[in-house]
């Protein structure tokens, strides 16, 4: 589907059909997630925070707040209270002390891949009650909306 051959209200479609979905989508798995926990599920924002610490160990506030869209100052009192709860390490930069890098303690390390393979289990639940077609175009799907997640959000590139 590119710009110039696909009718405009194609992409409207499309479009109004995603932003509708998505949230809804996420909503429905956040709200299975947390009855199915069995811990204290924290909050979205130091979800994602440990997510983003998760793949990129050792990444500062800095970089944490860049590729969250969010405040550095936000995410500096996210890191706190993950901290304080013993989720999350700072560590001092080697070189310079005023930089900190960031470090799943392995208690949050287990706890993040829990709550990723139980969101992936959900997910490969749902999809079993799809036909193949849908199925297959969820799968073909995957890439087109890594794409414009990189479009929409270049830090996750």
């Amino acid at each position: 589907m590119t710009a110039s051959s696909t009718p405009r209200r194609d992409i409207d479609r499309v479009a109004g059909g995603l932003a509708a979905c998505l949230p809804a989508l996420h909503r429905a798995l956040d709200r299975h997630v947390t009855a199915q926990y069995p811990h204290p599920k924290p909050p979205e924002g130091q979800l994602a925070l440990l997510r983003f610490v998760a793949q990129h160990e050792g990444a500062t506030v800095r970089e944490a707040a860049e590729a969250l869209l969010m405040k550095p100052n936000n995410v500096s009192a996210l890191v706190s209270q993950l901290t304080e709860r013993g989720d999350l390490e700072r560590r001092q930069d080697g070189a310079d002390k005023r930089i900190a890098h960031l470090h799943l303690t392995p208690t949050a390390r287990e706890r993040v891949a829990e709550v990723r393979d139980l969101e992936t289990a959900l997910i490969r639940q749902a999809l079993t009650s799809l036909t193949e077609g849908e199925q297959g175009a969820l799968g073909s799907a995957v890439s087109a909306l890594e794409a414009l997640t990189r479009h929409l959000h270049p830090a996750a590139r």
